[in-house]
């Protein structure tokens, strides 16, 4: 072994989104590290939004093929993403950390709405000894109140958290990390705002930071997103101040190999997830397409699914959502899974008419149908139009930007731009994301733990809702 090698090396991954085959490239170049510096002097953390449900093997194991994946590679600790915490129950959180995670789970500002304390497996820090030092590692995570609400935990202010953390284990550590899963204006504001944290590793926004941000000495660095690198923080302590001294930089893994037990542990869980995703949930008589560019009977029946769902007057929801359409016959679970990937929830909203047109004439424009979007549990590729249920909209496609709505109805008569009506639509437009003007809504109540192909789960249950997903509810001009 070198004499040259720092006192501790530390690897940080996040924002994996089950980029599986990407985990198993991590899987070899840290064993490759762990052979030189030894177990004793590497040390290992993830910071969140590792699980994806987008992916067979992780839906079809509620994550523990994630969780299998750090284990195998030896990871130390971890906190939780919004796509671990937001996207199942604790139920199967505590399945999935207490009963098989190897690691330590860390968050210090979440806990149970029902009796304020964080079950067992979930700690807001902790002290790890590696080479010699002490690390007191805390964990954060966004605070998407309204949504963890829903789920039975109360999400806290993660910077008073974090402060909280820093005065408890300060004392009783070399080097002070925090895990971020917050995104990178948050952990610059951390960086000026608290003293005590040495390193923070974030997550979140995805952003790449190839050469760390030193902030008020308090260091940040990032990895990126997908596992296209991993962080690297070589840890020594300076002789003179006793502070610990920080060489970061991200490693690409493309050229890496994948671990072959790594790798296998995929092929199991794909293996056990196509298993299980096998059932049918529906049997359909006819065909429902599908297009992001124009109305079709999948979308349809998507909007309608949604407006019932919520118990709304209207339903809209963007035709980017389904990846594809249905053939006539046994329809899977699988199938499902692969044409609406996403794990976006119904939620219902007040909006006004003049909010919902300014929608629907945005959703007859190519920049808008063709606008690629990232993120907000998007898994599809563009926003696509607008399907809409409970209204008929006559437009006329030769007409103005912004001009092409000749007459929109909903089921009381004329859409009144003055009035509010109760819609069924999803999660991602409450961020702002697409549609900007169906953020406005007012009363937004969330539905989880439903996905919205749960949604078209049930509609696809109702034959009579199959045939009324073929009414057009876009007229053109002269038809």
């Amino acid at each position: 072994m070198s004499t040259s090698a720092a006192r501790v090396l530390l690897l940080h991954s996040n924002d994996m989104h089950s980029h599986l085959e990407q985990a198993a490239k991590m899987s070899t170049y840290i064993a490759e590290q762990r052979r030189f510096y030894g177990t004793d002097r590497l040390l290992t953390l993830d910071i969140g939004d590792h699980m994806d449900r987008m992916r067979l093997e992780t839906e079809g194991s509620d994550g523990l093929v994630n969780i299998a994946l750090l284990n195998g590679a030896g990871y130390d600790a971890v906190t939780l993403g919004n796509n671990e915490g937001l996207t199942y129950t604790e139920n199967v959180l505590e399945r999935a950390y207490a009963k098989e995670a190897r690691f330590a789970v860390l968050c210090a500002n979440l806990k149970r709405s029902a009796d304020g304390k964080r079950p067992e497996w979930l700690l807001p820090g902790t002290v790890i000894r590696k080479g010699g030092l002490r690390f007191g590692l805390i964990g954060v995570t966004a605070a998407f109140s309204d949504f963890y609400s829903m789920l039975g935990w109360d999400a806290g202010d993660p910077v008073k958290a974090a402060a909280e953390q820093v005065k408890a284990l300060r004392p009783h550590a070399d080097v002070m990390v925090l895990l971020s899963h917050l995104g990178l204006a948050f952990d610059k504001r951390i960086a000026e705002e608290l003293n005590g944290i040495d390193l923070i590793l974030g997550g979140h926004t995805h952003h790449l930071l190839e050469e760390p941000l030193v902030v008020r000495g308090t260091t940040i660095c990032a990895a990126g997103k997908f596992g296209d690198q991993i962080g690297r923080v070589e840890i020594d302590i300076d002789p003179v101040s006793s502070r610990p001294v920080f060489l970061a930089s991200c490693v690409p893994i493309a050229a890496y190999a994948e671990d072959a037990e790594a790798a296998a542990v995929i092929g199991r869980f794909r293996e056990t997830g196509a298993r299980l995703l096998s059932r049918t949930v529906a049997r359909l008589g006819m065909a429902l397409p599908a297009s992001a560019e124009r109305e079709s009977p999948l979308g349809n029946l998507l909007a309608a699914g949604l407006r019932r769902w919520t118990e709304a007057e209207i339903g809209i929801v963007n035709a980017g959502q389904l990846l594809g359409g249905l053939a006539a016959g046994d329809v899977t679970a699988a199938q499902l899974h692969a044409l609406c990937p996403s794990p976006i929830n119904p939620c219902r909203m007040r909006l006004s008419g003049a909010h919902i047109r300014r929608a629907l004439e945005e959703s007859l424009l190519p920049e808008f149908v063709g606008m690629p979007i990232r993120g907000f549990g998007f898994r599809g590729h563009q926003l696509g139009t607008l399907a809409v249920d409970g209204l008929v909209v006559h437009y006329d496609p030769d007409g103005p930007p912004m001009g092409k709505l000749m007459d929109v109805r909903a089921a009381d008569g004329p859409l009144d731009d003055g009035r509010l009506y109760t819609v069924g639509t999803i999660d991602m437009f409450t961020f702002g994301i697409g549609y900007e003007s169906l953020k406005q809504g007012l009363e937004i109540r969330y539905y989880l733990p439903e996905f919205i192909r749960d949604v078209l789960a049930e509609e696809l249950g109702r034959e009579e809702r199959i045939g009324d997903a073929a009414r057009l509810r876009w007229v053109q001009a002269g038809r």
